[in-house]
């Protein structure tokens, strides 16, 4: 019987059918420099584009300010014109890294409403 050659290259490695796109995943180590390590909260985000780049401000608003305002309108007070906060950081990122980015988020966002809808089938056939 003759031996049939195996295709050395990885499937990750060949170019997809016209018309199908496949994912590619690859482990990233990053090495920390300076406090970079150091998480940093946030509970306010801000968009910004520019040609081929995007600035995404991460700030931090305080948490009485925010619970506030509800109440502010409820009682029919006039709400602020502006609240004042603190850019935790700035991130500078290319159309590619966003788009990238985009889609983690929305594989996050799915696999937590598919966990939270299982949490609330479960309780409810308590």
């Amino acid at each position: 019987m003759a031996d049939a050659k195996k295709d050395a290259t990885p499937a990750a490695a060949k170019p997809a059918a016209e018309g199908e796109s496949k994912a590619v995943g690859m482990s990233v180590r990053l090495t920390p420099s300076g406090d970079s390590d150091r998480p940093v909260f946030s509970n306010f985000t801000n968009v910004n584009v520019a040609p081929g780049t995007v600035f995404v401000d991460f700030g931090f608003l305080e948490p009485g300010v925010l619970s506030a305002l509800p109440q502010m309108l409820k009682d029919g007070n006039k709400l602020p014109e502006a609240i004042n906060g603190r850019l935790s950081v700035r991130v500078a990122m290319g159309l590619d890294a966003m788009a990238n980015l985009h889609q983690q988020l929305s594989r996050v966002i799915t696999s937590l409403n598919a966990a939270s809808a299982e949490a609330q089938k479960k309780a409810a056939g308590k």
